[in-house]
């Protein structure tokens, strides 16, 4: 048993579990954020340019048909579908974009260039030519 608290403990302390978590957090909120921007911003004049037809209330009710202790009709949401469609499409994108930007900056800190490497040492060969070089000036 403690092998597997420890173990938990390893895993749980190792920095990648901690960005999962962080991850997750923000990446609820932002749903949210995004499908306040769907929701309110976006679906509206949308709705208004159609008709004034808000997605959320588009269904299909089917045929009654008599089931005892049951009232409300059988009904297909598929207003409700496409709101979470688009939701879907447009959290993908604003991803897509911030993975894109953080793509971008990674390829510049990676792509600047290190500190020039030193000359290399001459080799032998050379140096002999450039102490024949300097005796034949000095003649």
């Amino acid at each position: 048993m403690s092998k597997l608290i420890q173990e938990f403990k390893e895993f749980a302390v190792k920095g990648n579990a901690f960005d999962m978590a962080v991850g997750v957090i923000i990446g609820g909120a932002f749903g949210k954020i995004v499908s306040s921007i769907v929701d309110d911003i976006i679906m509206p004049p949308i709705g208004w340019l159609i008709g004034g037809v808000n997605f959320s209330d588009l269904k299909w009710t089917l045929p009654a048909i008599e089931i005892p202790g049951v009232t409300a009709p059988a009904t297909i949401n598929y207003g409700n579908f496409l709101q979470t469609l688009l939701d879907f499409i447009i959290i993908a994108f604003c991803v897509f974009m911030m993975v894109k930007g953080i793509n971008k900056l990674s390829k510049k800190k990676e792509e600047k260039p290190a500190d020039p490497a030193p000359d290399p040492e001459p080799t032998n060969e050379e140096k002999l030519l450039s102490e024949i070089r300097d005796l034949l000036k000095n003649k």
